[in-house]
């Protein structure tokens, strides 16, 4: 049974959510997917020092959103932010434009972990399926875990994650140690800029999606005001490391002009066959199955962030009162969780019936949309964090209220410049799908914005009781 409390519950540590936003950025599939692209249409060999770029610039993003996490009680992240400090209607456009974000990278996980299970099935001698019926497995499996207390999930996250690491570490450190010849090109200037540096960070700033979502899991954990900061930092440290030095491995498993000619001929299998060149057949193997969970561990960390977003709005009158209801002995947002699910299957059905392939189209439409979505959201809280310190006078600390975040915001705006300038290659290559895209996120923060004018009723929560809400 369920009351009408507006409390999550949990007991979540540092490493639980690390687990949890780690999984949503996919090391593998970015790893077996952007990485071959930044290589073959960015800067070449080079690319993976665009990670360590990116890293720098949401490393002072973070020294930003981490100080005023102690000022913002709510479990709303990005809108909480930017509502407290730039106001109301820009933090409700902010909510409904993080709404359309966060749906959209799941969508575009359904898409890929489709396509990738089919192909799987096939390679093993199964039946050609539509790529939606596996779709739609994945999606029933996340909206069980979903519903249910959040350390279930974490402790699910934690395998899948500690797995996917796992094999490509195996094979970072084979790479080190072998007769491989160690690219240099990622300490070269001229070869980093060399190319299209702007497509190359455009790739990398994207594969960080989800390090930002720490903030949203507050409720459920121990002594927030230390574990949510601890958690984002090391969370954007693991990412950035990983993600460097594993794509680095990946160029110097076949030498940078080699790595270049790879990467252009087969982008789609360039880590498959990198790892199977590496470790044989049965590392090959494993590395398959991987990515499948890979993505999976992605879905269910996104399902997770935005169930969270629709509970926060639901507690603040922004969204119906019921989506911020949890449940009374899982302590999770239930109906939001019901609500992100039943959401995310039409999509699907609309997708399905549409007949749009599930990489060229569902991936890269719905990630590219997320890209330009999470950009923009985070260049607003950077501001609002740099508004809200001047205004309040909470903390004087001038590297965490002004220096770090306006530096964040500087490079954050660079980063959505060369996003827009460079969307329609991201997407596929039209314009005309690459402006639509833009304006429904316009569309999204607007309508958000215009909502924000009307009465809200005082959402009043139940005092919750020892019973039903203690820690499990």
């Amino acid at each position: 049974m369920t009351d009408r409390t507006h409390t999550l519950t949990g007991s979540l540590g540092v490493g639980s959510i690390v687990f949890m936003v780690v999984a949503a950025a996919a090391p593998l599939t970015v790893i077996a997917g952007t990485v071959p692209l930044g290589i073959a249409i960015g800067n070449g060999a080079a690319f993976p020092a665009t990670f360590a770029l990116c890293s720098v610039v949401l490393l002072l993003f973070a020294v930003g959103f981490c100080a005023m996490s102690r000022h913002v009680p709510d479990a709303g992240a990005f809108y909480s932010y930017v509502e407290r400090g730039l106001g109301r209607a820009p933090g409700w456009g902010a909510a409904f434009l993080a709404l359309a974000t966060y749906t959209a990278v799941q969508l575009a996980v359904y898409g890929y972990i489709g396509a990738i299970l089919d192909g799987l099935v096939q390679n093993y001698g199964g039946p050609a399926l539509p790529w939606w019926l596996y779709s739609l497995v994945a999606l029933a499996v996340t909206g069980v875990l979903g519903y249910r207390r959040i350390e279930l999930s974490s402790r699910v996250l934690g395998v899948l994650l500690v797995s996917e690491v796992a094999i490509v570490l195996v094979f970072d450190a084979v790479v080190a140690t072998t007769g491989s010849t160690p690219s240099t090109a990622l300490f070269v200037p001229a070869q980093v800029v060399s190319g299209s540096l702007g497509v190359a960070i455009m790739f990398a700033i994207a594969s960080f999606i989800g390090f930002e979502a720490t903030a949203v899991f507050r409720d459920e954990a121990r002594d927030p005001e230390r574990t949510i900061p601890r958690a984002t930092y090391l969370a954007l440290v693991l990412i950035g490391a990983f993600y460097t030095l594993s794509a680095w491995a990946v160029v110097s498993a076949w030498g940078d002009a080699e790595a270049v000619a790879q990467a252009t001929a087969d982008p789609g299998n360039m880590l498959l066959t990198t790892i199977t060149n590496t470790l044989g057949t049965t590392g090959g193997n494993i590395a398959q199955v991987l990515l499948v969970t890979s993505l999976f561990a992605a879905i269910l960390s996104f399902h997770n962030v935005l169930a969270r977003y629709l509970f926060a709005l639901g507690g603040t009158g922004a969204l119906p009162e019921a989506c911020g209801r949890s449940h009374t002995e899982h302590g999770s947002p239930h109906v939001a969780s019901v609500t992100q699910s039943v959401t995310a299957l039409v999509f699907v059905a609309v997708f399905a019936l549409a007949g749009m392939d599930p990489v060229t189209q569902v991936f890269a439409w719905m990630a590219g949309t997320a890209t330009l979505g999470v950009l923009a959201l985070m260049a607003m809280t950077c501001l609002a964090v740099i508004v809200f310190f001047r205004r309040s006078g909470v903390d004087r600390r001038p590297w965490q209220t002004l220096v770090a975040p306006g530096l964040g915001l500087a490079g954050l705006c660079i980063c959505l410049w060369l996003t827009i300038s460079n969307f329609a290659t991201l997407i596929g290559g039209s314009t005309g799908l690459a402006v639509a895209i833009g304006a429904v996120l316009v569309v999204f923060f607007v309508a958000g914005a215009a909502w924000s004018a009307r009465p809200v009723p005082t959402v009043a929560p139940v005092t919750p009781t020892s019973s039903t809400h203690g820690r499990h």
